[in-house]
């Protein structure tokens, strides 16, 4: 198990290099995502868990593996490093699994407004049959899930809240994820599709008018200097986005059995630590913004099913219409 005796290293950010042992001898990985750098306990817990990740498997393979940490889309841009993983041209990312639908609709899944509605819920997918079905999906399509972690949603707005549906009517949007655009859409908004690192400047130029994602995007990305109003997660929320640590499958399979077994046992490990991070940031987001001068507002189940009823509808239906593995996936976890 992860202790705070394996935190020792502190780097700074991209590239940042952690190795142990002799580097000649080392099989070298490179982790990219679109998040801001830090160090290894300090800012995007996104970036941390990449950290912490890269310093345990090297220090369990005895200097075998080394991993070298490029945050902020450095290395790769941020919507081609799913299909970079895929085809061998990077090892690991930590990604939003939504951003690959224009790809695989089925990765959709990760995203499905009003779905899911819990961490434990979303958390226990892993050991169900639609975790299952989904890491087999995933691997036949030479993606490997590394680490499972879920992520709660709020709104950050410009001009008013957005709270429940009827607050979208005549606001310009940015949802996460081609389902949440259409239940969007059905609630009067129109939309807009970036990743979350470029939600800040739609909004400054008044391209958006509200940004929907995660609470650590929420701060990280300093939505708060742009926005006069937050909708926190942290009770209730219908926006629950599933964003893993990823591997190449071919990158994995030309491993050692020795190496890709403390990179799963490590990957399984940092699920905790994915998740306290998520829900520290879904209190800490709410505090950001008051200091801020930003109004805070909450969901309440009743919001939250109004939500989900859209989606049910509109989203649900249409995703489970796209493929047999997308109508497979949505069934198992409706039962989940």
């Amino acid at each position: 198990m992860l202790t705070r005796r394996h935190l020792l290293a502190t780097t700074l950010a991209a590239p940042a290099i952690l190795r142990f042992g002799p580097a000649q001898a080392a099989t070298t990985l490179k982790i990219s995502h679109q998040f801001p750098g830090g160090t290894i306990d300090k800012g995007d817990f996104r970036d941390r868990l990449t950290r912490v990740f890269a310093a345990e498997i090297s220090k369990r393979s005895g200097g075998e593996i080394v991993a070298e940490v490029y945050p902020g889309s450095s290395l790769i841009k941020t919507n081609a490093q799913f299909s970079a993983m895929r085809k061998g041209a990077l090892d690991m990312s930590l990604y939003p699994l939504p951003y690959a639908g224009g790809e695989l609709p089925e990765t959709n899944i990760g995203l499905m407004p009003g779905l899911v509605s819990s961490y434990d819920q979303g958390l226990g997918w892993k050991n169900k049959p639609v975790g299952k079905a989904l890491t087999d999906f995933l691997a036949d399509k030479g993606i490997m899930l590394i680490t499972w972690v879920w992520q709660a949603g709020g709104v950050a707005s410009r001009t008013r809240p957005l709270v429940a549906p009827e607050d979208a009517k005549g606001l310009k949007v940015r949802g996460g994820s081609r389902e949440m655009d259409m239940v969007l859409q059905t609630a009067g908004a129109a939309v807009l599709s970036v990743p979350s690192n470029e939600i800040y400047a739609a909004m400054q130029t008044g391209a958006c008018d509200a940004g929907i994602t995660s609470s650590t995007s929420l701060i990280s990305f300093r939505l708060e200097e742009v926005a006069k109003h937050l909708t926190s997660g942290a009770g209730q929320s219908y926006w629950f986005m599933l964003e893993p640590l990823m591997m190449s499958k071919a990158i994995f399979d030309k491993l050692p059995k020795n190496q890709q077994d403390i990179i799963l046992t490590v990957g399984a490990e940092m699920e905790a630590f994915g998740r306290k991070g998520a829900q520290d940031d879904d209190v800490e987001v709410a505090k950001v913004y008051e200091k801020a001068g930003a109004k805070v507002a909450t969901m309440d189940a009743a919001i939250v099913g109004k939500w989900r009823d859209i989606a049910r509808d509109t989203a649900w239906k249409d995703y489970s219409g796209k493929t047999a593995t997308s109508a497979s996936l949505m069934k198992l976890a409706a039962d989940a």
